[in-house]
């Protein structure tokens, strides 16, 4: 599990717990205002087709290996690892401070070619000997970061751990080649390139149940072997490296010329390191935090094992958590982060030319303009998360139990979606303001609620129970964090508008509401109460989703037209305006 709450890279509070993270890091140049729309809708589409595939990737490998198994959770730690990792040791400078330097750099006669060059060649490097001793070191680090685990189970996410931890290298890689690109306004390739990855994995799982078989019943690691390990796990890492190679091509189309240069004094990165300082003490503190979580998590699949397979079944562990993740930062990432990521820019000029009073009503505005998708979305996975719970919950013959403790955990991470979001526009504002300490000390605080809640967790509540534990704390820091970083921001910058900002939450949140029993309706209809048609298999689940979804957003939007809601206009004007015939709004 990779939750890292209220990490100053990003919104991820939590992240996504998967690749996903590492795009978020980029905190690109601001576009040409004529072309603004064009990224937008660039990165919107990058971030959703990836996130789509990977969607699909996750019910595949539940089909594989099960979801609530032994295998998957032990899968799912070597797997994620390396992304907590590389945010550890590195994603807060490749975050906040290499990308303003790339941007100064690319202003020189060369456009920032010898810099890059640099640059490249110094990640490259730095990143491939981590890399090396850290997988060396694979065994003490599965060791370290699980609970109650048995030889064979740490022998198999050590097996993993060889595999998987080569990640690390080409995260460096393609997180650095992101920014180039990113410094010389080329949004899209970044946001895309998770898409290959995703594609080799569907490639993988698929040969892979075609070769060994979807998995049924029982415990995986009974029939589990050597040959399985490398495809899956091989598999996973292809993906990443094909994730960073093919940013080649675009970066190629910028006409920097880029050669290895190992004269890296002059850099400024003594300057660069003080700059970074409070921004890597937040990655520091929120990474250890999130393999805290992890660790205390890690003991759900310990418990699993003395219990019968239908019990089993029921119990939530790594995977499940990281999978409700996964499902509950697609309207963060398609909307927060895609409209956040260009107005950072907004708020940076704003500093840069001393018009400090511009940057209330910039933070206001991007806090509503996302309210709609963020509140409809919270809803729709509240009202339908056990039919979602089963796409990700595999076809064997407990299915419909685990597809229960997943959508009990979704519930629980939707809960803190709104907050996640919130938080994530007021910390741009620090950024762009060049301050990092101020997160820092926020991600302190709430690492340390964090984790006085996990331990309190983990002495208290069941293991089987574990996971639901840690997604509930994570909704409540995710609350506590935007209510301390508005306070900050307030106290700096002066009001924002806040309270017409929550007026505009709740007015929208009714209407949500509202649509959510309407929606409830078809959902009991459809047995989604009952573990009726909805639970019977994927394709029900599907259907199910898309009649109760389609009902609930055609409600929600009637809604919000016949109550007037001026944000309604400005979200879905840009998509009428492309419709020929239709009035424009």
């Amino acid at each position: 599990m990779s939750q890292v709450p209220n990490s100053p890279l990003s919104p991820d509070q939590p992240n996504t717990g998967t690749h996903e993270q590492v795009t978020e890091l980029a905190t690109p140049a601001a576009p040409a205002s004529g072309g603004r729309s064009k990224t937008y809708a660039l990165m919107a589409s990058g971030t959703l087709v990836s996130r789509m595939l990977g969607f699909v990737r996750t019910a595949m490998l539940a089909m594989a290996i099960g979801s609530v198994t032994s295998v998957a959770d032990i899968f799912e730690k070597a797997n994620v690892i390396p992304t907590i990792i590389f945010m550890l040791l590195a994603g807060g400078v490749f975050n906040v401070v290499l990308i303003p330097q790339l941007i100064k750099a690319s202003k020189a006669k060369d456009r920032g070619a010898a810099y890059t060059s640099k640059l490249v060649t110094l990640t490259i490097v730095v990143m491939g000997a981590l890399t090396v001793v850290l997988t060396v070191c694979a065994q003490p680090i599965i060791i370290a970061l699980t609970n109650n685990w048995t030889d064979p189970m740490i022998a198999l996410g050590t097996a993993f751990a060889y595999w998987s931890l080569p990640q690390i290298f080409f995260y460096g890689l393609y997180a650095v080649l992101g920014q180039v690109l990113n410094a010389h306004g080329r949004f899209a390739a970044f946001m895309w390139a998770p898409a290959a990855n995703n594609l080799i994995q569907l490639l993988v799982i698929g040969s892979f149940m075609l070769v060994f078989g979807a998995y049924s019943s029982g415990d995986p690691m009974d029939s589990w072997s050597t040959g399985k390990t490398i495809w899956l796990a091989g598999g996973a890492t292809l993906g990443i490296i094909m994730q960073s190679l093919v940013l080649l091509w675009p970066l190629k189309k910028t006409h920097l010329k880029l050669r290895f240069d190992f004269s890296w004094r002059g850099m400024g990165l003594r300057r660069v390191g003080r700059l970074a300082i409070w921004t890597l003490a937040a990655m520091v503190i929120g990474n250890i935090s999130s393999l805290i979580y992890s660790k205390i998590v890690s003991g759900a699949t310990a418990a699993r094992t003395e219990l019968s397979a239908e019990q089993a079944a029921s119990v939530a562990g790594e995977y499940a958590l990281n999978t409700s993740q996964l499902i509950t930062v697609l309207p963060h990432s398609l909307f927060a982060l895609t409209v956040a990521t260009v107005l950072f820019n907004d708020f940076t000029r704003a500093f840069a030319d001393r018009r400090r009073k511009d940057i209330g009503p910039l933070l206001n505005q991007g806090m509503r303009s996302t309210a709609i998708p963020i509140i409809f979305f919270t809803v729709v996975f509240i009202v339908l998360a056990g039919p979602l719970g089963r796409l990700f919950a595999g076809s064997s013959e407990n299915s419909v139990q685990a597809a229960a403790a997943i959508g009990q955990l979704l519930v629980l991470t939707a809960l803190g979606l709104p907050f996640k979001s919130i938080q994530f526009f007021m910390l741009r504002v620090f950024f762009a303001d060049e301050d990092t300490r101020t997160p820092m000390l926020i991600q302190s605080s709430i690492a340390a609620i964090g984790l006085i809640g996990a331990v309190l967790a983990a002495w208290l509540v069941d293991p089987i129970n574990i996971a639901a534990a840690i997604a509930f704390i994570y909704g409540i820091t995710n609350v506590i964090s935007a209510v301390i970083t508005h306070y900050l921001i307030k106290r700096r910058y002066g009001d924002y508008g806040v309270t017409k900002v929550i007026d505009t939450y709740i007015r929208i949140g009714w209407m949500a509401t509202l649509s959510a029993i309407i929606g409830c309706i078809p959902l009991a209809l459809l047995g989604g109460f009952s573990f009726g048609f909805a639970y019977d298999s994927l394709f029900s689940a599907a259907v199910t989703i898309c009649v109760v979804g389609l009902i609930m957003a055609i409600s929600f939007v009637l809604l919000l037209h016949r109550t007037k809601v001026p944000e309604l206009a400005g979200f879905l004007g840009p998509l009428l305006r492309r419709i020929p015939g239709l009035p424009k709004p």
